[in-house]
C-alpha cells in the first residue's frame, strides 16, 4: 500500500485529536461545545483551521472577535496570540492544519 489512512472521531462532546502529526504537517481534529474553548495561547506554525460545523468565535492579536462558520478556513499566521470559543448552541468542529509541523520551529 502506498497510502497512508488516518481516522478520526465523531463525537457530540468536546474532543482534542491529533489526527497526523509527520515532518511535513500536524493535523488536529476538534470539537467543541456550548461554552466551552481553547486555552489562549499563540500559533506555533503557520495554521489553517477549517470550520466543518457551528460557529467559531475567534480573536487573534488585539482584533475585536470575528465568528467564521462551516466551509470557511481561516489561515493565521506563525505567532499570533489566539482565542478560540464556542459560544453557540451548535456544536462546533474544526480541522487545524499546521504546515510545516511545528517541531520546524522549534527543533525537536
Amino acid at each position: 500500500m502506498i497510502e497512508k489512512i488516518y481516522k478520526f472521531n465523531k463525537p457530540n462532546e468536546k474532543l482534542i485529536e491529533k489526527v497526523v502529526d509527520d515532518d511535513n504537517l500536524a493535523l488536529n481534529h476538534m470539537v467543541l461545545t456550548k461554552g466551552t474553548g481553547l486555552p489562549e495561547h499563540y500559533s506555533n506554525s503557520n495554521v489553517y483551521m477549517i470550520i466543518v460545523r457551528g460557529i467559531m468565535t475567534l480573536k487573534l492579536g488585539e482584533q475585536q472577535e470575528q465568528k467564521y462558520t462551516e466551509g470557511q478556513v481561516i489561515n493565521i499566521p506563525y505567532n499570533v496570540k489566539m482565542n478560540v470559543r464556542n459560544y453557540d448552541d451548535e456544536i462546533l468542529e474544526f480541522f487545524v492544519v499546521k504546515s510545516p509541523n511545528p517541531r520546524y520551529f522549534t527543533g525537536k
